[in-house]
């Protein structure tokens, strides 16, 4: 134990007379004193190890400013990865104390220490897909004129509908000017012409009622009475400049869809001593953006006006006939694609087509889909979310039942299919996921190891240290020695060895699938040896056996799952005041069997979902 970490155990015993127990406040009595023992040594003032200080929280009050932190440290000790195993450990009594005590604290903090903020709403441009799809709904037009708009970022969350990452440089803002003259062109008359000049209607009557019509639809609100001024001043100019009826409303709709209350997601600035619900109008974009990445459709809007958002179980129903549209495919497609990053197959380094070619465009493509149209079945048919970890069954075309040995399934089109083992059902299994985290030429146990510690349990270990060695990128055997052996000699080094120790045993059981998914038994002629050893002492030997100690950690998955389709549904990544309403969503997946239909009412109904800052408050 260094000095310090032992002058911070002293200086405690004689505190509290070296009494690990008590009446008192749980953290200071039964967790500070193993935090100082076991933890400090790596994570005080002065080591900072992986930037984490875990001095000065001196009571279970004190752990509220940091939730976020403090439950990490809880998945590290559940895990076993912490204290690594060649730093003093826990007997077995002191480390079920330390994590009961710390879940304890962390579970059951009093209300009044609780921070009750639904977090900042910047204004939210939308992005590129949100735009394809408002003009596909608004216009009849399915162009996707926004495949053509610079990239949208990926801030906090890793979703590009990230509102912080959204910015508008001028290059865009001359794209959308450019765009909606196209659109308006191609768009169908009786799309947005709602009204025809007739012999008994002026005709600045029908052009009022065609362009509040638009307005509205577009603006996804009551469009404010100086709006429309506006647009008939534009309306008039044009008439009077010699157009005809229909281009001149289509000058003044140009003017619509380059406004900003078309191109951002604005919700009102009100007054107020706390948090304030959203109105229903802001609600149904919420919810249309969340489900669909689209506009609010008429049904949508007609349960504004009826008053059905006003109540919980009109939420509900909205939420439901939703989800049973074609639509709410888009979530899908969305969501999955960028929480398990398989939506850049396309854009990464792709396997080498002299030793896979069989990796076609059309074979990615498929890849690419598995994964939507799973999480879209579990939507569909409010599925268990354990079976992204474990299920009999995915979604394959012909091509891709052909890499995965499976000869029932015919044409293009993805449909379920049942599978003879356990060895590839779930997300580690999908060939999309195993050729993302390979390189060219061989597939890469710490890539694979990563991505399980990153996006299934959400316990991503650092970054590594500077120049570091790389790897052969072939796996043959080299020098007599097999990819693994020589990745176990670098996993001597001291600085290597913590964190291999918990990505490589996970990478390694996934070694019998191939740089592309496919299932092998051996590498260059030697036998695959997938075992391996969690830190936890756990033995894990093929893709069978890590699903099982995955299934073993499924309150780390369902949290991580949770606070990306939090993040998501928001539009921003989430901090320390999201805490609870991320437990609170937890808690009701979890009192209903793990359905995936009750994580989206859940994370619908949440506080940041529902409420929003008062103006004073709003930081922007």
């Amino acid at each position: 134990m260094r000095k310090s970490a032992l002058f911070h155990l002293i200086a405690w015993t004689i505190l509290t007379g070296g009494s690990v127990t008590g009446r008192g406040d749980v953290f200071t009595d039964r967790v500070k004193p193993l935090v100082v023992r076991y933890c400090y040594d790596c994570h005080d003032e002065e080591t900072l190890k992986g930037g984490v200080n875990l001095v000065g929280f001196e009571a279970a009050r004190s752990l509220q400013k940091n939730p976020m932190l403090w439950e990490n440290v809880v998945r590290q000790v559940e895990d076993r990865t912490m204290p690594p195993r060649n730093k003093p450990q826990p007997t077995p009594a002191e480390f079920h104390g330390l994590l009961d005590g710390l879940k304890e604290v962390l579970d059951n903090p009093d209300p009044a220490w609780l921070p009750h903020d639904p977090g900042p709403h910047l204004l939210h441009r939308l992005s590129r897909t949100e735009y394809n799809n408002t003009v596909r709904d608004l216009l009849g037009l399915d162009t996707r004129p926004a495949d053509r708009f610079p990239p949208d970022g990926g801030g906090g969350g890793g979703f590009d509908n990230n509102a912080d990452t959204l910015f508008v440089p001028p290059v865009l803002m001359e794209r959308y000017l450019s765009t909606a003259e196209t659109l308006l062109a191609a768009a169908p008359k009786d799309r947005w012409m709602t009204e025809d000049p007739v012999w008994y209607s002026p005709e600045s009557w029908t052009a009022r009622r065609v362009l509040e019509n638009f307005c509205s639809r577009a603006y996804r609100r009551p469009v404010p009475r100086g709006e429309v001024a506006r647009l008939m001043k534009l309306f008039s100019e044009a008439r009077q400049a010699g157009e005809d009826f229909s281009h001149a409303i289509k000058i003044a709709c140009k003017a619509v869809l380059v406004s900003p209350r078309f191109l951002f997601r604005i919700e009102t600035d009100r007054p107020g001593t706390g948090p304030v619900p959203l109105d229903p109008y802001e609600l149904a974009s919420r919810l249309s953006y969340f489900l669909w990445s689209s506009m609010p459709d008429q049904a949508l809007l007609d349960a504004v006006v009826s008053g059905e958002l006003e109540s919980p179980a009109g939420v509900e129903r909205q939420v439901a006939r939703m989800l049973k549209d074609p639509k709410a495919r888009e979530l899908s497609r969305n969501f999955t694609g960028q929480w398990l990053g398989t939506r850049s197959l396309g854009q990464v380094a792709s396997p080498s087509l002299d030793r896979f070619p069989d990796y076609t465009v059309e074979l990615r493509d498929a890849m690419i889909e598995e994964p939507v149209e799973f999480f879209n079945g579990l939507v569909r048919e409010n599925g268990s979310l354990l079976d992204l970890i474990d299920s009999r069954y995915t979604y394959a075309n012909e091509r891709l039942a052909r890499l995965y040995g499976l000869t029932n399934v015919t044409g293009e089109t993805l449909q379920r299919v049942s599978l003879p083992d356990r060895h590839r059902g779930g997300i580690t299994g999908m060939a999309a996921v195993l050729t993302k985290t390979s390189y060219p030429l061989r597939t890469s146990p710490v890539l694979r190891g990563r991505w399980i510690l990153d996006e299934v349990l959400g316990t991503p270990p650092p970054p590594p240290p500077p120049l570091v060695p790389t790897l052969p990128t072939d796996d043959r055997v080299q020098g007599g020695q097999t990819l693994r052996q020589r990745l176990e000699q670098h996993r001597k080094k001291e600085s290597c060895a913590a964190c291999h120790a918990r990505m490589d045993p996970m990478g390694f059981a996934l070694e019998n699938f191939d740089p592309i998914g496919r299932w092998r038994e051996r590498i260059d002629g030697k036998e695959i040896d997938a075992s391996g050893v969690l830190p936890n002492g756990e033995v894990v030997d093929g893709p069978v056996a890590l699903k099982e100690a995955l299934l073993r950690r499924k309150g780390l998955f369902v949290r991580h799952l949770t606070e990306k389709l939090l993040s998501y549904a928001l539009g921003r990544g989430l901090e320390q005041y999201d805490v609870a309403p991320v437990k609170q969503i937890i808690s009701e997946v979890e009192h209903d069997d793990y359905r995936t239909v009750t994580l989206i009412n859940a994370v619908v109904r949440s506080f940041p979902f529902q409420y929003r800052r008062p103006a004073e408050a709003s930081g922007g």
